[in-house]
């Protein structure tokens, strides 16, 4: 959930490995993104517009034949903007070519490959709980399914967050929404 990344993005420190955590939860949150498109973006899917960023995911999950699509990513007006994470992450690990999110050692030295889908889950875990959050029934798929919910919270319909995630149909959206959509137009809210 939104609530959530903003406490974890609060507490994130400013060494090169939280940089690069901080760009890649908010892109993957931003985006909607699946762990394996987000670990599977170039440098050369990536490009800058005036109203943000438009990634182009060459292939997923749900596109077998490749065609492929893009999604826009907008600047925010708050603190915590996904544009100007990424551009920051990439400013400091001088990234010009291949993988956007690639492993880092404990001595601050940045790999050339990319990261592994199960890399973004451990990433999503460790920052959840260091933010104070039990990350009991957290995943890779978390910023996925927070954006989501998050959308649909603040009243998003849900063909927009499908275009946003890639989702074929509000039946499989409506598996990415969690509980929080509980509270939203409840019936006994309008009367108590």
């Amino acid at each position: 959930m939104k609530e959530d990344l903003v406490a974890v993005l609060d507490v994130i420190g400013g060494r090169p490995k939280d940089v690069r955590d901080c760009a890649l939860l908010l892109l993957g949150f931003a985006g909607g993104f699946r762990r394996s498109e987000l670990v599977g973006l170039a440098c050369t899917d990536v490009e800058p517009v005036r109203q943000g960023i438009v990634v182009n995911l060459r292939r997923s999950k749900t596109d077998q034949n490749g065609e492929g699509r893009k999604i826009g990513i907008p600047r925010a007006k708050g603190r915590w903007c996904p544009v100007a994470s990424l551009e920051q992450w990439l400013d400091r690990s001088g990234i010009t070519e291949g993988a956007l999110f690639r492993p880092i050692d404990r001595h601050h030295r940045i790999g050339m490959k990319p990261l592994s889908g199960e890399a973004v889950c451990l990433i999503v875990r460790d920052r959840v709980r260091s933010a104070g959050i039990n990350p009991v029934g957290y995943s890779g798929h978390s910023l996925r399914a927070g954006l989501a919910t998050s959308a649909a919270q603040a009243g998003v319909s849900s063909w927009k967050i499908r275009q946003q995630t890639g989702h074929a149909s509000d039946a499989m959206l409506a598996r990415y929404i969690r509980d929080g959509e509980l509270f939203t137009a409840n019936a006994a809210g309008a009367l108590l």
